[in-house]
């Protein structure tokens, strides 16, 4: 990641993350996935906040773990990820590594 500045807890910015979409390939969980009861309680539009690059309550640790780098990088003042992938450099369009049930976030700077 490119631009980031080592900030302190003091300096960090808040972070908002909003579900934004979610797909379910039932396909593939037919072929490939054991029967599981309870994959996911996210919904579209939820929306979090994170202070001090610290996992919001009730943010799933599968998806934490896949933005995690990404809010890190923009909470310490980082950004234009990948040189202008997005229309604001202060954030990004990320998923959760769920091949079967992929999550899309939208990780931005709370202005």
């Amino acid at each position: 990641m490119k631009g980031r500045s080592e900030a302190t807890v003091d300096d960090m910015e808040k972070i908002k993350i909003t579900v934004m979409r979610k797909a379910c390939y039932n396909d593939l969980i037919e072929k490939y996935e054991n029967p599981i009861e309870h994959a996911c309680d996210l919904c579209e539009g939820q929306i979090f906040f994170c202070e001090n690059a610290e996992k919001p309550n009730g943010l799933c640790d599968s998806a934490w773990e896949s933005i995690y780098p990404f809010v890190l990088e923009l909470a310490n003042g980082g950004g234009n990820f990948f040189d202008g992938w997005m229309k604001n450099e202060k954030s990004a369009m990320l998923s959760c590594n769920d091949g079967f049930r992929p999550v899309s976030f939208l990780v931005e700077v709370v202005k």
